[in-house]
């Protein structure tokens, strides 16, 4: 009777483990990249907010907010982690 039981939650557990590695896994990775991403942002990038707005970082302000350009003269204030793409880098001032 108890292996009998057991084995009615098999599958049970093999669904959730499915569920974890093709789901959740790949999830947790997609943010903790996005997050990598928007913490390395820093004057000159050329970014993609979510709302699709293509712009400069012009400055990295605190309270995670990013005053960016997105035409000549017009600078917009954008939370970091509404940050969809950076479209380019700029290269590291040397110290």
């Amino acid at each position: 009777m108890e292996g009998n039981a057991f084995a009615q939650f098999v599958p049970l557990i093999l669904i959730f483990a499915i569920m974890y590695f093709l789901l959740i896994r790949p999830q947790q990775k997609k943010v903790k990249d996005h997050q990598k991403m928007v913490s390395e942002l820093r004057r000159g990038d050329q970014v993609v907010t979510q709302g699709g707005l293509i712009g400069k970082v012009v400055k990295v302000r605190e309270n995670n907010e990013l005053e960016v350009e997105i035409a000549e003269g017009v600078k917009v204030r954008v939370v970091q982690s509404t940050i969809a793409q950076v479209l380019s880098k700029t290269e590291p001032a040397e110290s």
